[in-house]
């Protein structure tokens, strides 16, 4: 699975250790956030493309409370965006909402749970059935 993950400055450090974590567990990281300064905003814009474009699976990004780049995330159209904490949101999200991207707040979690929350996230996958009709609707809004 491809996955694309991106900060900003105040995310740059967690990102760096998840996308290490990540990597160390066979996934195929596409880091979005070369140059620390990068603004979440453009981070979140690069990795939503991506995923509209289909050059990547996933994405994650990373900044210091998550509730930016997730509304920046979810004006995209085709993306479903979750802000997530812990480990049930981030399985729940992939199960019921088809979500393709997450947000973390690294003022919020910390180094370990920021590793179960994006390992959760990339493993779990949609349940499809009942949860399509809230899919459909949410993909409407566009």
């Amino acid at each position: 699975m491809k996955v694309a993950i991106g900060s900003d400055l105040k995310g740059y450090e967690l990102k760096e250790h998840i996308k290490e974590y990540l990597n160390s567990l066979g996934y195929e990281i596409q880091d979005m956030t070369l140059e620390k300064e990068l603004d979440f905003f453009d981070v979140t814009c690069k990795i939503a493309k991506a995923i509209q474009e289909k050059k990547v699976d996933r994405g994650i990004v990373i900044d210091e409370y998550g509730v930016g780049s997730f509304i920046v995330a979810n004006k995209h159209k085709g993306i479903i965006c979750a802000n997530v904490f812990d480990e049930h949101s981030a399985k729940m999200t992939r199960r019921h909402n088809n979500s393709t991207m997450i947000t973390i707040g690294s003022g919020i979690v910390g180094v370990r749970l920021a590793e179960k929350i994006a390992e959760i996230f990339l493993a779990s996958e949609y349940d499809g059935g009942r949860h399509q009709i809230r899919v459909d609707m949410l993909n409407k809004l566009w």
